[in-house]
């Protein structure tokens, strides 16, 4: 309950008329809810203010502050008593606010480091009479001003887009740099539909900041890809974006005020990004492959092992054909003919089976990829191009490939400076096509399978003991 003199009283807001109790109530309750702690002096120094937060902080309750002459002897300590008492006598013959920090005495013999605003209080007449002082705990008020200087800091300086969105989806502050992101003016994106702001991804986006209502910010940053209207037509951008809901800090119970919205445009980063993840995976997979291969007692099943690892991610079916005759060497002449020694199901996943074993080469045409790779000892790429369904799958059955193959890589299998056959990895349209990353992994495959075969048929060829 804050006090103020009353009864036979008259201090700066003037004597108390009969009927007028519900004014004073009302300035009671209005001086009880500041989040400031408030007290006020009149002409001669006298306390005659004290609401509830000034006595939070020092402890002192209205009762025992009203009424007493200045802060000396009971709230400042008798060496700084003179100064404050200054200090206040000069707000109130200073026009506007005073602004001073000193330290304060607790009732229970603490000391508290408060920042005080003063000013003076009229009369009727103009003249002074009082003072109020409003004052806060120094470290309250650092938070504070720190709070602003960020936000402001965050609008004008950020090398990253920040954006308020308001409960209805909507912008309602937007920094410079997210203006310069969404091609748009900072006030131009004000209370817009996400929907005109963005050609595409705005339901990705929109999802993300209701969810964010509903339930909070995400535990990690989100890339969301999203396509930006420019002069120069639209451009697909990834943004890495962070969410925060807002809720008002005066509100018993947490009410959103919206969401903030951070992002970074990571379209730049993101194919090295995703380049990185790729080549990390594939050699794990590579990796897991040797240490299969090497348990395996015949070194044709440690070929098909290298295979069947190979495919995770990369590719469908894959195809492992071997030079009829045995291995040649560079330059060799004679036809080339390939005869299937391992192929992966076609249309369902499942381990490489073992087959050719009666040895009939497979009815590749001249000019097939397999048998350009034999004789140029490179790898081959091959693709259906953009044609319809069918001519798709008559492509691919013409190369005795499965119906569904439309890009394709042949990798020649070599070992010891010979020629032993050929790798097929195959692609259905769902996947894109082989690139030159892929051919290099490709490639690190064939070696492996090579090795293997020809560790078989060297044990082949060995004699019994």
């Amino acid at each position: 309950m804050s006090a103020s003199r009353r009864s036979g009283t008259t201090d700066e807001l003037g004597p108390e008329e009969p009927g007028e109790s519900g004014g004073s109530d009302l300035l009671a309750a209005l001086l009880d809810g500041m989040d400031a702690a408030l007290c006020a002096f009149d002409a001669d120094g006298v306390v005659t203010h004290w609401n509830r937060e000034a006595e939070r902080i020092l402890g002192w309750t209205a009762a025992e502050a009203v009424g007493r002459q200045g802060f000396a002897g009971w709230a400042v300590g008798p060496p700084a008593a003179p100064g404050v008492a200054g200090r206040r006598r000069s707000a109130m013959r200073a026009p506007g606010r005073q602004v001073h920090e000193f330290a304060l005495v607790t009732k229970d013999g603490g000391r508290v480091l408060v920042r005080t605003q003063s000013a003076a209080v009229r009369g009727p007449d103009g003249q002074p009479a009082g003072v109020y002082c409003a004052f806060s705990e120094v470290h309250a008020q650092i938070d504070l001003e720190r709070s602003i200087a960020l936000s402001e800091a965050l609008f004008e300086d950020a090398s990253w887009g920040v954006v308020l969105v308001d409960a209805d989806l909507r912008p309602a502050v937007v920094n410079a740099h997210a203006a310069r992101s969404l091609g748009l003016g900072r006030t131009s994106a004000l209370g817009r539909p996400l929907g005109e702001l963005l050609a595409q991804g705005v339901e990705e986006l929109e999802a993300a900041l209701t969810h964010v209502l509903a339930e909070g910010a995400p535990p990690a940053p989100a890339d969301l890809w999203v396509t930006v209207r420019t002069p120069e037509g639209d451009k697909r951008r990834c943004w890495r974006s962070g969410f925060v809901r807002l809720a008002s800090p005066l509100a018993e119970e947490p009410v959103p005020l919206g969401v903030g919205w951070l992002f970074e445009d990571v379209t730049e980063a993101k194919p090295g990004e995703q380049e990185a993840a790729l080549l990390r995976f594939r050699t794990n997979q590579l990796h897991r492959a040797a240490r299969a291969a090497a348990e395996c007692e015949d070194p044709v099943e440690a070929a098909t092992v290298h295979l069947d690892f190979a495919l995770a991610g990369y590719a469908d079916p894959a195809l492992v054909d071997r030079l009829a005759g045995g291995p040649r060497a560079e330059g060799e002449p004679g036809p080339v003919r390939l005869v299937r020694l391992a192929a992966t199901p076609a249309g369902a996943p499942g381990p490489s089976l073992l087959t050719g074993a009666a040895g009939l080469p497979v009815r590749y045409r001249e000019g097939h990829p397999a048998l350009r790779c034999v004789e140029r000892t490179g790898t081959v790429r091959a693709d259906a191009g953009p044609v319809p369904a069918e001519r798709a799958r008559e492509w691919a059955l013409e190369r005795q490939w499965p119906g569904d193959a439309v890009h394709a890589l042949c990798a020649v299998l070599r070992s010891r400076g010979r020629t032993l056959g050929v790798v097929t990895f195959l692609r259905g349209a769902g996947r894109s096509r082989f690139e030159r990353s892929d051919a290099a992994y490709a490639e690190d495959v064939a070696v492996r399978i090579a090795m293997a075969l020809d560790l078989a048929e060297a044990v082949r060829e060995r004699p019994p003991e």
